[in-house]
């Protein structure tokens, strides 16, 4: 045996060893150079929409939205920077579902609606809310977050193109329902390489590196409203939605 171990103390060869495993960490981590898009205090790198009345707004520690901006225009959050080839990862919440949506498929494998016997989208009701991710500055190329039997992570836009190859169209269906229950929080990795996307949620791989045709080359990052009221009630299904932890490595 080495005589440096011999004559060394435990304690003191864990020390050294422990020294050296969170300096290789540490390099580890660094060389990655992840940006954080939000500082847990305010939404500074955020474009507040203008006339928002204060319903984007951060709670303990979190983004908060109530899906009531006040604003006359597009009432999505979107990053002050652009981004082109990325990975992005967040966490996100849904908050609560108060709205009943009457009108959810049953999507098939394939991006298809499944229909019933006079060849009709079959329509189930579904406590809902809707948000989502859009990347590239382009609500098209939105990952839903939502709570739709498909689960999160689809393409919506995509999806119901129909002059979108089927190839496309089942590739931005999710290839399992990895939500976790409303309430609770979940996790994306969203990685945009050239015009190809690849989503994870909760460490499941739903989206597999599928093409978006036409997608942007570069654009912001948005995080999206989606609900109104009519004479104080829900009339379509509500951003009742928080983020957190959003980290940004561009390619």
């Amino acid at each position: 045996m080495n005589s440096f171990f011999k004559t060394t103390s435990p304690i003191l060869i864990f020390l050294l060893l422990f020294i050296v495993y969170s300096a290789f960490t540490t390099v580890n981590s660094n060389d990655e150079e992840w940006t954080s898009l939000f500082n847990g205090e305010d939404l500074s790198g955020w474009v507040i929409p203008e006339g928002d009345g204060g319903h984007w707004k951060v709670l303990d520690g979190v983004i908060d939205y109530d899906a009531m901006s006040q604003a006359e225009g597009a009432k999505d959050l979107w990053s002050e920077d652009s981004f082109g080839d990325f990975v992005l990862r967040l966490d996100w919440r849904i908050t609560d579902t108060p709205f009943v949506n009457h009108n959810v498929p049953i999507i098939l494998p394939d991006g298809s609606h499944k229909l019933n016997e006079n060849g009709e989208p079959i329509r189930m009701s579904v406590p809902d809310s809707d948000s989502g991710i859009y990347v590239r500055g382009n609500s098209k190329s939105q990952i839903n977050i939502w709570s739709w039997p498909v689960g999160s992570g689809e393409v919506y836009g995509y999806r119901m193109d129909p002059n979108m190859p089927p190839e496309v169209r089942s590739g931005v269906t999710p290839t399992i329902h990895a939500d976790n229950h409303i309430g609770e929080w979940n996790t994306f990795e969203i990685t945009m390489k050239g015009d190809r996307l690849t989503v994870e949620l909760n460490g499941h791989l739903i989206i597999d590196n599928v093409q978006l045709p036409g997608v942007p080359e570069s654009g912001p990052i948005a995080l999206q409203h989606h609900g109104h009221k009519v004479d104080g009630e829900w009339a379509s299904s509500p951003s009742l939605v928080q983020f957190r932890n959003i980290y940004v490595r561009e390619l």
